[in-house]
């Protein structure tokens, strides 16, 4: 098995307990170097619904309910909201190893890593919904995520803008807040969680400023005016501030990339 095909095995994998196994096991094999990535693999298939399962139901967001963190089935609900997120971007991470091909090692490494981080997060998550007497898929939940990767399938370069610098980065605007919120309310449990998770996701959004600024020197187009132009074309809707400016430049974010957040932003 190659690392395209070990790949596509976890994005096809379908239950939670069978996507967080295949992707430890493609993860620790890669790391090994017994994964090759062959120079002259076919191109990828067309992209596809991921291999998820039955439940969550899969909704548009206006029809999620809005649940305060002052009950318990709130915090549930919103552990669970979190978990649905690090599911997809496990397949977010292993769909762009999949999917762009003819790149650095060094690219292929950085999404293997993401999606090996984003299978503990969703682990990690998973335990504490269960804790909270719940599991993942009892709450519907959105495919925005997913459909940004569909949209983006066809450019690495609009792949590496939007979805780990404009949908993943959202998790840095708002973690910090909802740490405060349930810190006051004694949730050191979910509180320690959502800490890991930030800290590492500065780098999964870094990862994606890096790749983004190497498509852009490669195909000779200036970094700050193409990042305006896809946030023109792609992103006027699921844009929203306030923006943690810190963690975003700590990510790779410059400030005119930040003001050009600001202005697109709902």
């Amino acid at each position: 098995m190659n690392l395209f095909e070990a790949a596509r095995g976890c994005l096809d994998a379908a239950t939670p307990g069978e996507k967080v196994a295949a992707t430890f096991a493609a993860a620790d094999a890669f790391e090994r170097g017994d994964l090759e990535i062959p120079g002259d693999a076919p191109a990828p298939e067309p992209i596809r619904m991921p291999g998820r399962p039955e439940r969550p139901l899969l909704v548009h967001p206006r029809n999620l309910p809005k649940r305060g963190l002052g009950t318990s089935e709130g915090r549930a609900a919103f552990v669970h909201a979190i978990a649905h997120i690090e599911f997809n971007a496990i397949d977010l991470a292993w769909d762009a190893v999949y999917r762009f091909r003819g790149l650095p090692h060094e690219f292929h490494a950085d999404w293997v890593g993401v999606a090996r981080d984003e299978a503990r997060h969703f682990e990690l998550l998973r335990t504490r919904l269960q804790q909270l007497g719940h599991d993942y898929g009892d709450f519907d939940a959105h495919n925005g995520l997913w459909e940004m990767a569909e949209k983006t399938a066809h450019d690495g370069l609009a792949r590496m803008a939007l979805v780990p610098r404009v949908l993943e980065a959202r998790g840095l605007d708002v973690t910090p807040g909802m740490i405060v919120k349930l810190r006051s309310m004694g949730d050191e449990a979910t509180v320690a969680i959502l800490e890991v998770i930030l800290r590492e996701e500065v780098a999964h959004v870094a990862a994606g400023s890096r790749w983004f600024r190497w498509y852009c020197e490669r195909a000779g187009v200036e970094p700050r005016t193409t990042f305006r132009a896809l946030l023109a074309e792609y992103a006027r809707a699921v844009l929203y501030g306030p923006f943690n400016v810190e963690a975003r430049a700590a990510a790779g974010f410059d400030e005119d990339e930040l003001a050009a957040l600001s202005q697109y932003a709902n």
